[in-house]
């Protein structure tokens, strides 16, 4: 079984998108990751996946405390379902300003387990001056984050572990890369 777990993207999403995000047609529309001067290895296109539910967490970061940390293993790719995107819909405002965030010390922890991916169904892990920094972070230290991700309560609903098969496009000298992401169960 396959879920497609990539934002559909429409004309309408495309004018909100450019109206309330300046990068959005520089490869960071839609699901992307920034790729902060490093290229995606080839490796990282296949990956065991887990997508925690935290869409119960409102009102502050989303910790370490809210996730099983034992259930991450090395190499994986990560994702948090929050519900934000399916709440307040893609490319507003609100979705560029207002989106959930990761906590500092829980990106640590998940540096520190030595994941490849950071899946996410909002704009960035960290939100306005700290977006760029904190994507950088963790690209330095070979963790791609994959921002505008759909469907995810779907592969809850199925299972929370999967495959993730990620394909970016082939783009050079690029901030962001438009990627497709699936997930695969056996």
């Amino acid at each position: 079984m396959l879920i497609d777990i990539t934002l559909k993207i429409t004309p309408d999403m495309i004018a909100d998108a450019q109206g309330n995000e300046r990068k959005s047609l520089s490869g960071h529309l839609g699901t992307h990751f920034d790729v902060m001067n490093k290229e995606f290895p080839l490796d990282y296109t296949e990956r065991k996946g887990i997508v925690f539910d935290v869409s119960g967490v409102s009102g502050r970061d989303i910790e370490a405390s809210d996730i099983d940390m034992n259930e991450v293993e090395t190499d994986m790719f990560v994702a948090f379902y929050t519900g934000f995107m399916e709440k307040n819909g893609y490319g507003g405002k609100v979705y560029f300003t207002q989106h959930p965030q990761l906590s500092h010390e829980l990106i640590d922890r998940l540096l520190e387990k030595g994941i490849s991916i950071i899946g996410i169904d909002f704009a960035g892990i960290r939100r306005g001056a700290e977006h760029t920094p904190k994507d950088q972070y963790c690209a330095d230290r070979g963790v791609f984050i994959i921002e505008n991700l759909c469907n995810l309560k779907k592969v809850i609903q199925h299972n929370t572990r999967f495959i993730a098969c990620t394909y970016p496009l082939n783009y050079a000298e690029m901030t962001g890369l438009p990627c497709r992401v699936v997930a695969k169960f056996r």
